[in-house]
């Protein structure tokens, strides 16, 4: 087993701080401090009317998807990954890249568009992300990615949508 598949299997277990040092999850990288994001505040009631079960589950539960289930694992064309829940901009395809995980994977996020904190619901910490305008939960962060940052943003597909780059 090599140590990417080893750390994808950690992962998806939720034990990535067994292979590898705490992960301070960096500023996102790029020019300036970005836009001021307004939150989104909504019921529970208009949560659930909003999304769709599977997107509530990972969006307001901080469920996780299986593992290789999202069709944006295999999303090669330009563009920008969204919040599924509010529609802001998180991603860049330019930051995608294949980890090897399962889940759709970024090495930088775009500015302001989210934040993070420690997350113990398997014992051992880890740097869960949520988005910055309806905090809504995505992923984890790793300290196992590709240069310049050494991160892997580790999404949720169900919790992103694709806009393709205008032609």
């Amino acid at each position: 087993m090599t140590r990417r598949q080893w750390l994808g299997l950690l992962s998806s277990l939720g034990l990535s701080g067994v292979a590898g040092r705490t992960v301070q999850a960096a500023p996102a990288s790029g020019n300036g401090p970005g836009p001021t994001i307004e939150p989104l505040l909504l019921t529970d009631a208009q949560w659930r009317q909003r999304l769709t079960p599977a997107q509530y589950n990972v969006l307001r539960e901080e469920g996780t998807e299986r593992p290789g289930s999202s069709p944006l694992n295999a999303e090669k064309r330009k563009g920008t990954f969204h919040c599924a829940g509010c529609d802001l901009a998180l991603f860049s395809s330019s930051t995608k890249y294949e980890s090897g995980t399962g889940w759709p994977s970024f090495f930088d996020h775009l500015p302001n568009a989210i934040k993070t904190k420690r997350d113990f619901h398997l014992v051992l910490p880890r740097t869960e992300y949520h988005c910055a305008r309806c905090g809504g939960h995505h992923g984890h962060v790793f300290d196992d990615g590709p240069k310049p940052t050494g991160l892997r943003y580790c999404n949720n597909g169900v919790a992103l949508k694709f806009v393709p780059e205008a032609a």
